[in-house]
């Protein structure tokens, strides 16, 4: 099968933004994206569609198995793992269209930063005083959905009210929050739960198109159901 690449916002030292197309040829049916890029990135020399050479593609990738949420990536529109998205699925009429996330800087071709993700957790104060934190039956299934989440940004992609810097902290922080809110004692929640309300209750607009991206298959709607009921009307758990 040959696929024509294009891969958008490509950056070099010697030039600003700019596409590039690559033409692919494969018979691996179940190929993925990621193993795609780490196939042309091997060759000796990387040729484009003119038939130039160019630099290997700058993009993220560690357990290659949908585990750890780094190579995800705009692919045709849609943001996704690039180690979970198969050529022969996500290809339109022979051509994959690659781009970086948009809701974060981008740092070279398809790497971005999400440093963000992670003083957003700290802005939301996502950790636990107490040692008394247990599950029960009640809370263990929520907090173990919410455990699941790669941190991968897909989420905050389709987002339509996540800007980076404002208070609004997307699905990856307040998934995270759920995980603790539905585990600690009411005395325990105060102050993470008014943090909540602040960065997740009162700026949510609920459009929920985050509950149809996540790699990890969290129910999102879900937890942030949960999450809601305990941090602002303090039901669930109240022991």
């Amino acid at each position: 099968m040959r696929y024509n690449i294009e891969i958008l916002r490509r950056q070099s030292p010697e030039a600003e933004n700019y596409t590039e197309n690559i033409i692919y040829d494969t018979d691996d049916v179940g190929e993925t994206v990621a193993n795609m890029l780490r196939t042309i990135n091997s060759a000796e020399k990387i040729l484009n569609n003119d038939g130039k050479v160019i630099e290997p593609i700058s993009y993220e990738h560690s357990c290659m198995q949908k585990k750890c949420g780094a190579c995800a990536m705009v692919i045709n529109k849609r943001p996704m793992l690039a180690c979970d998205a198969f050529l022969n699925n996500v290809q339109i009429n022979g051509h994959i269209r690659l781009e970086p996330l948009k809701k974060f800087p981008v740092v070279r071709d398809l790497i971005v930063d999400r440093s963000i993700m992670m003083e957003n957790l700290k802005a939301v104060r996502i950790w636990a005083k107490q040692e008394n934190i247990t599950l029960d039956e009640e809370t263990v299934h929520i907090s173990y959905e919410a455990a699941t989440c790669l941190q991968c940004g897909c989420c905050l992609e389709v987002c339509p009210n996540f800007v980076s810097g404002d208070d609004f902290v997307g699905a990856a922080g307040f998934v995270p929050a759920g995980r603790l809110l539905t585990q600690m004692t009411v005395d325990d929640r105060q102050e993470l739960a008014d943090s909540y309300k602040k960065h997740v209750y009162k700026t949510c607009a609920k459009s929920l198109a985050c509950n149809d991206i996540c790699p990890a298959g969290i129910d999102i709607e879900h937890v942030l159901s949960a999450s809601n009921a305990v941090a602002i009307w303090n039901r669930l758990r109240n022991r």
